[in-house]
């Protein structure tokens, strides 16, 4: 009672404080949300703009490393600074350096860093830089130093079929400079900071790695010619002639280690030999983020002027166009190629670097090698974006005010007359539609009217839903879903789109440094010549070798994998070049397209020797039907088995036996915006009451906090339920397993809490994407998983370095120890039983979640493929040596102790599906919690008694064979018996 009085008063206090707030100013582009942290770039440069300051000219302020006061940073002489000709700054997290600059004058300057990386360059350091105490804008908390990378030279080659494989990566150790820039790279210029004239304090504080920093230049901006003036610099000069081409895959290095080439299967691309994969383009996919840079060597034959021009693809899934920023030996030359418009195309085209009349530019090089990069850029589209995100923040703000008034109450038989207390609402709807018509007009126009993007097709439809709005706005209560809340709603269409806008993918073949006037090679073959190398493809891929499930002959283990082409590929290399090569025995990967064939043929007596990558419930499935090998038969399994949490093991146990070994693992922690709590000066919750403890002061800025309940739309799984009831220190089962044991005291408490979480406490009851809201704001903190820190790691930029994860909320036992419990399914391995080589499978699975060999795994894909290509692996002693931020993997191993995933019973699924269910009854139908749970006792017991009978259990409802339910300290007796 007393806590329903605490949240009633909340709820009175957030109704009147955000009364005011949406009587406030219009036009602001700022949601509540928006009041805690610093404006963005854009809008503190219009700001400075409007005050008159001006940028500086001619000015340079060198910073040396002795210059700055030091906090927790070390100051290394010559000796120690890797070849840089001076003393350094070794700074790492947590550390901060300060110095104070005197200007002559005020304005706005540039900062450009000597660096050199320390730390594994897979992960970029990343500083926050504040001047005079603050952050001038958001972007500044955020300032990232890439590392340089170049194809391995010892890289093997071909494979034995003659395929080219792709190479790996590896760091170039070398000091590089950088102006800041900001973290998305959205703008074509670095970052400009105001100094006031006379003494100002600038303070660099690390975020992430570990670096060495040099001089620290404070320059003037440089403004860029523009052709006409370039071109009267250098027209003395000769003109070029000849034609050099140069491979796309025979890069000298890049800024981002999985910019990658791919053999593409096309008779239009150089080189192509049917029958043979060659790596002949570079990947679209890969090369897709603005500011990844590619950098070729090229021959001029003499100094002089040379034309540049491109064989690419540019098949962007929304058909709009991709931009490119051309630099000649590290200058971008004029200001035409900065950010150059390359359009869509679905088939291969050259496209040159000219002017708008068609006529090329002409670049000066000099004699000998010379360097060519381009810069993948989405700086046109940034005004767009920006635009997009404030309209966004006031749907958000809108639809807060909206829930507020109505008490989120979702009947649609209730009319309301929210214009009495919002007269603004159509006023609103009809201003942001105006504004997205505009943005429309400006999307389409990058286009130069060739074809209607996507990008303009979703603004279009965005605009359509609010004027359809503002037509009734009455009816916005009842049509939340159209505004703000669900996969169709404007909220979640521009958040895709802003998604897909800055993605920018460019496919290329060839690049040619050729006089003005020369002739290109076509870009795609003729009719003809097209159609004749689409029938020799077609009869040689009867007898190409594919990845395709097949037979293999009785010396080699047959493995299907259940992983995309990529990883498989990567696999099969470390298999031959590793575990063949010392153990003899042979190994064929295969891909696997669905789970579901492991059970045919099974059936059908053609199934594989190892199964790997497949859902940790099939094990168990086929164990039971006598399928799969058990795994304890082999004697050193316990001690092998020690590399793994304990609770992984249970939903693939029966009784003792092991049918599955953990293959990848979940974790589910909480996730929170640094930069949001500090300004609330909110603690990170640490028990389920510190988390209802900070609510009212979320919820008063028009945020909340988010469960994985809200993110399951209609059914609830065990990952959402089940911690609970184990964190209340109940259980899902009796010991026997014979019945649920939900309806027991503890239980009782943990599904009352539950479903007060949103029927009082009022959490989101649904969320189709935390990902989105985290980023923008509206739910700053939450309990999510593995999904969303690779989304948050590898696709927001933005926050990158002001978000953090903490250990799971918990419940506090008698002993004052915080119980954490929740589950973390991933995928799993099994040795099938038909197999003739059992002792070779075994061998094979150590060799394969092994800790030297998931650590490579998982580096390797990382630096291949992407931040996006996280491994989480189920060794714990290979996950503590994986190429993620130190501080994270301590606080995921800390919670991966409390790992506990829902054992199996016959009937287990009717347990899953009930809670769902009481779920839904309590929150929905406002039915009590016991009565709730009563009901669905007999048919769950019912079930449970049926599929017992079926596995024989139980006969005539006898138990004839006791059924133990598996739980942590059965696996953890493994050990102790060994």
């Amino acid at each position: 009672m007393k806590r329903k009085w605490f949240v009633g008063l909340a709820i009175l206090l957030l109704l009147t404080s955000h009364s005011a707030v949406v009587s406030g100013e219009e036009g602001q582009g700022e949601g509540l949300a928006d009041q805690l942290i610093e404006d963005s770039y854009q809008d503190v440069l219009l700001q400075w703009q409007q005050e008159g300051q001006q940028r500086t000219e001619g000015v340079e302020i060198p910073l040396a490393a002795a210059d700055w006061t030091l906090q927790g940073a070390e100051l290394a002489d010559a000796n120690n600074s890797n070849g840089y000709d001076g003393e350094t700054v070794k700074l790492e997290r947590d550390q901060q350096m300060t110095v104070e600059v005197e200007a002559e004058e005020s304005g706005l300057y540039q900062i450009q860093f000597d660096y050199y990386i320390m730390s594994d360059p897979i992960l970029p350091v990343e500083v926050a830089v504040e001047v005079n105490g603050e952050y001038p804008y958001y972007e500044s908390r955020r300032v990232s130093f890439l590392s340089k990378w170049m194809n391995d030279p010892d890289h093997p080659g071909p494979d034995e079929n003659g395929d080219e494989r792709i190479p790996k990566k590896v760091a170039i150790p070398q000091w590089s400079n950088v102006f800041a820039e900001d973290a998305s790279h959205l703008y074509d210029e670095p970052l400009l900071y105001l100094l006031e004239e006379g003494t100002n304090t600038i303070t660099i504080s690390g975020l992430r790695g570990e670096v060495l920093l040099g001089d620290i230049t404070l320059r003037s901006p440089e403004k860029l010619p523009a052709y006409s003036d370039y071109i009267t610099g250098v027209e003395d000069s000769t003109s070029g002639t000849g034609l050099e081409t140069i491979e796309a895959e025979d890069f000298t290095h890049l800024n981002s280690s999985y910019i990658r080439p791919e053999a593409l299967n096309d008779a239009n691309v150089v080189p192509y030999e049917l029958g043979n994969r060659l790596l002949n383009v570079i990947n679209a996919d890969s090369w897709s983020e603005s500011g990844q840079e590619m950098t070729w060597e090229m021959t001029a034959p003499k100094a002089g002027l040379y034309a540049v021009s491109l064989k690419v693809k540019q098949n962007k899934g929304t058909g709009g166009p991709v931009f490119r920023t051309l630099k000649i030996n590290g200058e971008v030359p004029f200001e035409e190629v900065r950010s150059y418009r390359i359009p869509h195309s679905s088939d291969w085209q050259n496209v040159a670097f000219q002017s708008e009349e068609d006529e090329p530019y002409l670049f000066y090089l000099n004699e000998g090698v010379n360097e060519l990069t381009l810069e993948a850029s989405s700086a046109p589209y940034q005004p767009t974006v920006h635009e997009i995100s404030n309209i966004m923040s006031e749907i958000d703000e809108l639809a807060l005010s909206v829930r507020k008034l109505t008490g989120n109450q979702q009947d649609r038989s209730r009319s309301w007359e929210i214009t009495e207390y919002l007269p603004e609402v159509e006023e609103q709807l009809t201003g942001w539609a105006d504004r997205l018509s505009e943005l429309g007009e400006n999307v389409q126009s990058m286009t130069n009217g060739q074809s209607e993007s996507k990008e303009y097709a979703s603004l279009s439809l965005s605009e359509e839903k609010l004027r359809g709005l503002a037509a009734d706005p009455n009816e916005v209560p009842n049509r939340m879903t159209e505004l703000s809340e669900g996969s169709n709603s404007v909220s979640q269409l521009l958040a895709n789109l802003m998604i897909d806008m800055t993605a920018t993918p460019l496919s290329v073949d060839r690049l040619y440094v050729h006089g003005e006037g020369e002739s290109l090679p076509d870009a795609k073959l003729s009719w003809w010549g097209s159609m004749r190398e689409g029938v020799k493809s077609f009869f040689a891929s009867f007898t190409q070798e594919t990845l395709a499930t097949s037979e293999t002959d009785e010396e080699t283990l047959n493995v299907w994998v259940n992983r995309p082409r990529q990883y498989v590929e990567l696999m099969q290399t470390m298999v031959d070049e590793t575990f063949t090569e010392e153990t003899g025995i042979k190994v064929k990967f295969s891909l696997m397209p669905d789970e579901q064939k492991l059970i045919l043929a099974s059936s059908a007596g053609t199934q594989p020797d190892l199964a790997l990558g497949v859902s940790n419930w099939l094990p168990y499935e086929m164990g039971i039907r006598g399928a799969v090998e058990d795994l304890r038969q082999f004697d050193d399994f316990a001690e092998y088995s020690d590399q793994f949490s304990p609770g992984a093991f249970l939903p693939m146990m029966i009784d003792d036996a092991v049918y599955g070994l953990p293959e990848t693992q979940d974790f589910f922690v909480q996730f929170y915006r640094k930069d949001i709590l500090n300004e609330l000066n909110t603690p990170v919750p640490d028990t389920w009451d510190d988390v209802v403890e900070i609510l009212p002061e979320l919820q008063r800025y028009g945020m909340n906090y988010y469960t994985p309940i809200s993110g399951a739309i209609g059914f609830k799984p065990f990952q959402t339920t089940a911690p609970y009831i184990y964190q209340f220190q109940g259980d899902v089962y009796a010991e026997d397993g014979m019945s649920t044991a939900i309806d027991e005291e503890e239980a009782l408490n943990a599904v009352t809490f539950m479903t007060d979480l949103n029927t009082i406490y009022s959490m989101p009851l649904q969320v189709p994407n935390f990902y989105n809201h985290f980023r923008y704001s509206t739910l700053p903190i939450g309990i999510s998983s593995f999904t969303t820190y690779v989304q948050l790691t590898s696709a927001a930029p933005e926050i990158a370095g002001w978000w953090d994860i903490g250990l799971h909320p918990g419940v506090e036992n008698e002993e004052g120890e915080v119980e954490r419990w929740a589950t973390g399914s991933g995928q799993s391995d099994m040795i099938f039983k038909g197999t003739d080589q059992p002792d070779e499978s075994w061998e094979l699975l150590k060799w394969w979640m092994s800790t030297e060999t998931q650590t490579e795994f998982a580096s390797t894909l990382q630096i291949l493929y992407g931040p996006e290509y996280m491994w989480n692996t189920a060794n714990l002693d290979a996950f503590k040596d994986l190429p993620w931020p130190e501080e994270h993997k301590e606080i995921i191993l800390e919670q991966w102790e409390y790992l506990k995933e829902v054992p199996k019973i016959p009937g287990a699924y009717l347990v899953e599906r009930e809670l769902s269910n009481i779920w839904n009854r309590i929150v929905f139908d406002g039915e009590n919690p016991r009565s709730a749970i009563d009901d669905s006792i007999i048919a769950i017991d019912r079930e449970i008694t049926r599929k017992m009978e079926e596995f024989d259990y139980v006969e005539n409802g006898e138990t004839v064979k006791p059924y133990r339910v598996p739980t942590i300290e059965m696996v953890e007796s493994w050990g102790e018996e060994e």
